[in-house]
């Protein structure tokens, strides 16, 4: 028995090249180094204009990044053709790319995705296998968040791929 695919979505997306800052990893000191910490993990980071996204981009870069993992940076637009709004976030992530590299000597990914922001995170999720999602909040109240919806709480729920971890903006916590 075939299991049944429901509303399977597809979503466009587009690289980011990124300026080459590859870190040079060194060999391993001690015996007792599992390969995971010499490979590296993979870690998402989901990425936007606001002030809480790039928070939480620091808190990953302070508390879970570690050298020779890498950071995939996910932008969700409603775009991926309009060239004005790819190029924001474009010029957004080579911003991050290279302060990551700078503060953590860490590898970084982009990708600019298409779509609805929660499904199109998820998505990326399940696609890479990450160790780790983090996003920040908007910074809306509790009731703004119940009446429209929040980006943050339909991964929290819905990704199963990974773990996610919510940075609470300035002030929220």
């Amino acid at each position: 028995m075939e299991p049944v695919k429901e509303d399977v979505e597809e979503y466009g997306w587009r690289e980011v090249k990124l300026p080459s800052l590859i870190p040079v990893v060194p060999p391993p000191e001690l015996g007792r180094e599992t390969g995971e910490r010499r490979r590296g993990r993979d870690i998402i980071v989901a990425v936007d204009h606001g002030p809480n996204s790039k928070l939480a981009f620091d808190w990953t870069l302070i508390h879970l990044c570690r050298l020779a993992d890498t950071i995939h940076l996910v932008n969700a637009v409603s775009s991926v053709s309009n060239e004005v709004v790819y190029e924001s976030s474009q010029a957004l992530m080579e911003k991050l790319a290279i302060e990551a590299y700078e503060v953590a000597m860490v590898r970084t990914v982009a990708r600019i995705v298409e779509g609805d922001a929660g499904k199109a995170i998820c998505k990326e999720a399940e696609r890479i296998l990450p160790v780790a999602v983090v996003m920040g909040t908007r910074g809306r109240s509790l009731l703004q968040s119940v009446l429209q919806g929040s980006v943050s709480e339909h991964v929290f729920h819905n990704c199963t791929a990974a773990p996610v971890i919510i940075v609470p903006g300035i002030g929220e916590a």
